[in-house]
């Protein structure tokens, strides 16, 4: 093993990575003349919105955007409160430094962050850049004795690329949410859901059809058996799916020879008693190549689909393997492998597999896929040699571990021979039919020993790669022991999955692989999309979103435009090309109207009803003959028919939402509003209601003066339990419980945001999961109240997960589901989880660096304490006029609140990164 590195002889060096894992990684295999600390993530970004702007930008009128579009598009950067604390820190350690290293992630983002890094903290020491694609001891010495400069067209492409998202991703957004028809575009993210939808509407358009075929068992004369299917009747064909038209459901060749259950008996019948024989054998000899080793996205597909994770699981877990020394870089595009690494691969091969199965010369791969960068090194383990997957299997995490043993079979396989074997056919005539059956058998298997596609255990599973047929001999008499007919529908096209989605976009051109996880979250996220099993659906309002964009906005989700823009920003990071012409052209146009202009032109234009409106049909019969519509709401999707309105179910897909199905729903609301009887003490009706926020119970109507009064069920109610004396309960909340004997208080039963409670004057006490504030009992709520109060409704409950020590306070992390969603804890400090995180997905990493990040931000209680502070002094100094102001203060509050909220729906919704 080669030695630690040592610090230059001119002094002390600050080495710069983006996290705390990939930082303590990389200091053990650095000596004491070095310091290794993490910028955690980017230093500086684009603000978010008017309020992040220095004072005397805000006023300018591309404040908003956070890019001055008038003077060549020059974006204003600027620090997050959150990383103040830390840059002191990094300048600090600085100051103590003759040397800086910045060896942040070698893609467009890394090149960034370190260039950000240079700008912020004004070194005055020589900088050096390190790149590397493993984090190994030979790798970490090899970088630092080949440092490089920071490379300004890889900068210029990040740069360009924020510029276009940020302008895309607010102008867009703002608009839509202006005409109330989404929440959020992105130049990826967009583009994503639009081939979403488009699938959803072939599913829609989808006609299926039936037919019929025969399975027939064969036997030869000495035993031996095999099934052969029904392929042609007296020269016609039978068809196979793929025969039939989606559209209509119809047969596209008439000549085909199409049966139905009837005909399909007929004919067995008439089989039953024919004689058969072998009419052909053809036997054909195949070679199959392995696969090439793993890229950002195949790793997604092939995770997805024999693992089961999701994008983002699988980049989490990835990110832990390359952080901690175990893979190389996991954001690339390329197939192709060191030479060390080849070398590994092939060493390893002839120790574990044997001569036989190393071809002579090392296998080299190229990507096929279109925008691919082959700069870097396609994803494999890390290290020279190879270590063995079950060598570490009490090292890593369980997800760490499935992900670390699929990338290490994927590029042994990938340096080990063909796969060789026969194709065998065989085809029984007899009575005018034609059976056909195909079979396979490996002679020689290849990579197949290390790498069976959708298996775990690639010597269990190798017999389920070959179907063994009997030797048969042209003209030989073979019997039919039993025959089957069998039914079948055609099927819509599938849903995109995970899997597929990276694919198609992978093949497109569109995004980066590196942005796939991050847009398939966002776009589920922001409401577009949600999961069915493993499919994704698209919403309603991705319907009312894709309609705007495509009808008044189509060169924005077209894809080729999409594909292209990445082929600039490539060729702008090789500094084949300038990035403000094209900036131009988008936002201001050339011969065609820019962004601008066209946004300008669009928001008179674009009528939101029409948008949001989509016709399902006219029923032919029955008492209401009026267009059924389906609308998306400003609360979500409904029906609509004349009068009549019926709420959706929100995990309802929209293919199978039909004008039957509609008819239906809005037949089931208008019987909803029946009452479940009336009140016997103010003689008014009482409802079960579907609300937005699900059933609850009314009292009257709204059209009768006031407000009818409301109430929400309990926690493990359904609608079906809901009866007149249920519902009457439930509205007489809160309730009188009775008196405190010792204050002479009033106790009251409420049904709370967070649950049931009493109240006995300012004392609260949450109810038990057994006890219900319908029913509490006097004695019951004494007793409660007579306890400490506690913090939270219960005990505290078990850690979803718990992770070892923190390296600063030395107790351990854990995970844990706390009132307002899961969060880590390390004893001292805590953070929440990102919205939307898979809390199984979490890493110590992970957990390590939300800390960190939550850390920064210093205790939140200080800011709170100094805020009142200042409103205090301000208070004092204006006593005279105290009134007054406080009177034009809270009108100020109330107009800054409203133009938050309205800013808040724009900015906060809107999505930059990568789409």
């Amino acid at each position: 093993m080669a030695k630690n590195a040592t610090a230059p002889s001119e002094g002390h060096s600050l080495v710069i990575v983006e996290s705390p894992a990939k930082a303590r990684t990389i200091s053990k295999f650095l000596g004491k003349g070095y310091t290794v600390e993490a910028s955690i993530g980017h230093i500086r970004d684009l603000p978010q919105g008017k309020k992040e702007m220095p004072a005397d930008l805000k006023d300018e009128e591309w404040a908003k955007l956070g890019v001055n579009v008038n003077d060549r598009f020059t974006p204003v950067y600027v620090v997050p409160q959150d990383k103040k604390s830390h840059i002191t820190k990094l300048k600090k350690l600085l100051k103590e430094s003759q040397n800086l290293y910045l060896a942040t992630d070698e893609d467009r983002e890394g090149e960034a962050i370190s260039w950000h890094l240079q700008e912020v903290l004004k070194p005055k020491v020589p900088v050096h850049r390190l790149v590397f694609h493993e984090i190994t001891n030979e790798a970490i010495l090899d970088a630092l004795e080949t440092p490089r400069e920071i490379d300004d067209g890889l900068v210029k492409a990040q740069e360009t690329r924020r510029i276009l998202d940020r302008l895309y991703g607010y102008e867009i957004s703002e608009f839509l949410w202006r005409k109330k028809l989404g929440r959020s575009a992105g130049r990826v993210q967009s583009v994503a859901v639009r081939l979403i939808v488009q699938r959803e509407w072939e599913r829609r358009a989808f006609r299926s059809a039936t037919y019929w075929d025969l399975t027939a068992q064969f036997s030869t004369s000495d035993g031996q058996s095999f099934d052969a299917t029904l392929v042609s009747v007296d020269g016609r064909k039978i068809p196979s799916g793929k025969d039939f038209d989606s559209a209509t459901g119809q047969i596209k060749d008439p000549g085909f020879m199409l049966m139905d259950e009837t005909g399909a008996q007929q004919l067995l019948q008439k089989l039953k008693t024919g004689t058969f024989a072998v009419t052909k054998m053809q036997v054909k000899p195949y070679t199959q190549k392995p696969a090439a080793p793993f890229t950002t996205s195949t790793m997604q597909q092939e995770a997805n689909r024999k693992l089961g994770f999701t994008a983002r699981r699988t980049m989490s877990a990835a990110q832990s393997l390359y952080e901690n020394g175990y893979i190389t870089y996991m954001r690339t595009d390329s197939t192709s492998l060191a030479k060390v690494a080849v070398d590994a691969a092939r060493e390893l091969v002839g120790e574990e597999y044997g001569k036989d199965y190393l071809p002579e010369e090392p296998r080299t791969y190229r990507s096929t896929v279109r925008n691919a960068q082959e700069a870097h090194e396609a994803i494999r383990p890390a290290g020279n040699p190879f270590r063995l997957p079950d060598s570490l299997k009490g090292e890593l995490a369980p997800d760490q571990f499935k992900l670390f043993e699929l990338i290490w079979k994927r590029t042994v396989a990938s340096q080990m021979q063909n796969a060789r074997g026969r194709r065998v056919t065989i085809t029984v005539e007899g009575e005018g039919s034609v059976f056909q059956v195909s079979g396979k058998t490996i002679d020689f298997p290849g990579f197949l020993r290390a790498y069976v596609e959708g298996a775990d255990d690639p010597n269990a599973e190798l017999a389920d790669k070959e179907t063994l047929l009997p030797a048969v001999e042209e003209g030989q008499a073979v019997s039919l022991k039993e025959v089957e007919p069998k039914s079948h529908t055609t099927q819509p096209p599938s849903r995109f999955s995970e899997a597929a989605l990276t694919r198609e976009l992978e093949q497109r051109g569109i995004g980066r692989p590196s942005t796939y996880a991050s847009i398939i979250e966002t776009i589920q996220t922001r409401n577009y999309v949600f999961k069915k099993g493993n499919a994704l659906v698209p919403t309603w309002n991705a319907f009312s979103m894709v309609r705007l964009m495509e009808e008044h906005f189509p060169s924005l989700v077209d894809y080729e435009f999409t594909a292209n823009m990445e082929g600039l920003l490539d060729s702008i990071s090789r500094q084949e090309a300038g990035n403000i012409e094209y900036l131009e052209e988008f936002y201001f146009g050339k011969e065609t109207p820019g962004l601008k202009g066209r946004l300008e032109t669009k928001i008179k234009e674009v009528d939101p009803r029409a948008i949001s409106t989509f016709p399902l049909g006219t029923p032919e019969e029955g008492e209401h003959l009026e267009v059924v519509n389906l609308r998306v709401g400003q609360y979500g999707p409904y029906l609509e028919q004349g009068e009549r309105k019926a709420s959706l179910p929100e995990d309802l897909p929209p293919d199978e939402l039909t004008l039957e199905s509609a008819l239906e729903l809005l037949k089931k609301a208008e019987t909803g509003d029946e009452p479940l009887g009336i009140c016997p003490d103010t003689h008014k009706p009482v409802f079960v209601k579907s609300g937005r926020f699900g059933p609850y119970v009314q009292l009257g109507l709204a059209d009768e003066g006031e407000k009818p009064k409301n109430a929400g069920l309990l926690k493990g109610m359904s609608v079906e339990d809901i009866t007149l004396e249920v519902a009457l309960k439930l509205l007489s909340l809160p309730r009188l419980v009775g008196e405190h004997p010792d204050s002479k208080e009033v106790i009251e039963a409420f049904n709370g945001r967070y649950g049931p409670y009493i109240k006995c004057g300012s004392e609260t006490r949450s109810l038990p999961d057994d006890v219900s504030p319908l029913d509490v009992q006097l004695e019951q709520s004494l007793f409660l109240l007579s306890q400490p109060k506690r913090r939270g409704r219960s005990a505290p409950k078990e850690p979803i997960k718990t992770f070892e020590s923190s390296p600063i306070t030395e107790q351990p992390i854990r995970l844990l589901e706390g009132r307002y969603g899961p969060y880590v804890t390390d004893g001292e400090t805590n953070a929440s989880l990102p919205k939307g995180t898979e809390t199984e997905t979490v890493t110590f990493e992970q957990a390590l660096q939300l800390l960190a990040e939550r850390a920064a931000k210093g205790p939140s209680r200080k800011k709170k304490k100094t805020k009142k502070k200042a409103t205090k002094k301000k208070a004092t100094k204006k006593k005279a006029t105290k009134k007054k102001a406080t009177k034009k203060k809270a009108t100020k509050k109330k107009s800054a609140k409203k133009k938050a909220t309205k800013k808040k729906a724009v900015s906060a919704e809107s999505v930059d990164e990568g789409g």
